[in-house]
């Protein structure tokens, strides 16, 4: 069954090779036929072929749905009293996952079922139709493969995060916290997961450094398992450089680059092949971990000038950034990272599968999967013009 979708007053393709040439490939008075959940044509609405069924959506303008390539909803918990705390001057350093993690164990498998389906209908009514869920409030072999279990049940981009932090009862005894990440929590865990991350940040006591990270993505490599890196947040350190030595994925947070971070990310960058995205290393922005956490903004367009491919995500979770908002995340760019509208919105669809290695999200070209997001605005411009406005939707 075909079904067209028509009256698109602006089509946003991420495809430079049609409508307007650009990055964005712009399409004006556009429709597309969607069959058996994929793009079957692309084009002007009043060329579009005979379908089975169809929808005006009266001269709303549609965008790729948003791919957020990494968040942390398996939880459960509070912690809006740590995000006061910070309001009023504490600083952030990573230890506040420890109370998450205790109400994690506590709660019922249902309890973490409810809550992810719950903030990912959230994502869904804001216009996000792809999303990465990582482990890392277990901190256990039981607990982190239930959370990878669960998380499974709704995504195919399931991340291994059991090195999120050194848990309390290994804090004097890391290197036993180190061998259980990688090896009997490793084989737990890969059955349910797709991807494998490490936050390493030496500036934090409860994070890891850079040979802890090395051991453990080597480990989860030989498992199976594909890298990604927590890096550079607090403060300088190896995030960067490891991510693009161990030709990970994505590199996220990337707060504190070096001259030398930013040109070996530029070098990862010339890697990424959009057409068949099995190489390079993303760097993935945060922006609204900064609003939450009131730390400094990273320069994306520095990064963009050195040649590095950038992703924005929300990085959902408890404790540093508990927005399932893309739209916030793209007005956020623009405001405070130097970001062009539509680098922004590049960075939240097609730059969010690239750190996903995807190929079939993040575009609107036939053959990718139809995930459209519909926006009450006649331009993608409105969705930094309007921040905090309810004008994006998943089809």
């Amino acid at each position: 069954m075909s079904h067209l979708v028509t009256g698109i007053g602006q089509l946003v393709t991420n495809d430079p090779s049609v409508g307007d040439g650009s990055a964005l490939g712009l399409l004006d008075d556009a429709a597309v036929v969607i069959e058996d959940d994929r793009i079957a044509w692309v084009g002007s609405a009043a060329s579009a072929p005979p379908s089975d069924s169809a929808q005006d959506l009266g001269g709303r303008a549609v965008v790729p749905g948003f791919v957020d390539s990494h968040s942390h909803l398996v939880f459960a918990g509070d912690r809006s009293g740590e995000f006061a705390a910070r309001m009023t001057g504490e600083p952030y350093t990573g230890g506040g996952i420890a109370t998450t993690m205790a109400a994690t164990r506590a709660a019922s498998d249902d309890q973490l079922r409810q809550h992810v389906g719950t903030l990912l209908a959230e994502m869904r009514s804001q216009g996000t139709t792809t999303v990465e869920i990582k482990s890392g409030y277990g901190l256990d072999v039981e607990q982190e493969s239930r959370a990878l279990r669960i998380a499974a049940e709704f995504t195919s981009e399931v991340t291994y995060l059991g090195a999120h932090v050194v848990p309390p009862l290994f804090r004097d005894r890391r290197h036993e916290y180190v061998e259980l990440v990688a090896g009997e929590m490793l084989e737990a865990c890969a059955p349910h997961a797709r991807w494998a991350d490490v936050f390493c940040e030496p500036a934090s006591a409860h994070a890891f450094d850079g040979d802890e990270t090395r051991t453990v993505l080597r480990a989860c490599a030989e498992a199976g398992l594909l890298p990604r890196v927590h890096g550079n947040q607090l403060a300088e350190g190896p995030g960067a450089q490891i991510a693009v030595e161990l030709d990970a994925a994505s590199v996220d947070h990337c707060t504190y680059l070096t001259d030398a971070d930013v040109a070996a990310l530029g070098a990862a960058g010339r890697l990424v092949d959009s057409e068949n995205p099995v190489t390079g290393t993303v760097a993935t922005l945060l922006p609204g971990v900064e609003f939450s956490t009131r730390s400094p903004y990273p320069d994306a367009r520095r990064l963009l000038d050195a040649g590095a491919v950038v992703a924005l995500a929300t990085d959902c979770n408890p404790g540093t950034c508990f927005s399932s908002s893309m739209p916030l995340i793209i007005a956020l760019a623009v405001r405070e990272m130097k970001l062009s509208p539509a680098q922004a919105l590049l960075a939240a669809t097609l730059g969010g599968a690239l750190a996903l290695r995807r190929a079939d999200v993040g575009r609107i070209r036939v053959g990718a999967r139809a995930d459209l997001t519909v926006l009450e605005a006649p331009s993608y411009l409105h969705l930094a013009y309007r921040p905090g406005v309810p004008l994006a939707r998943a089809l």
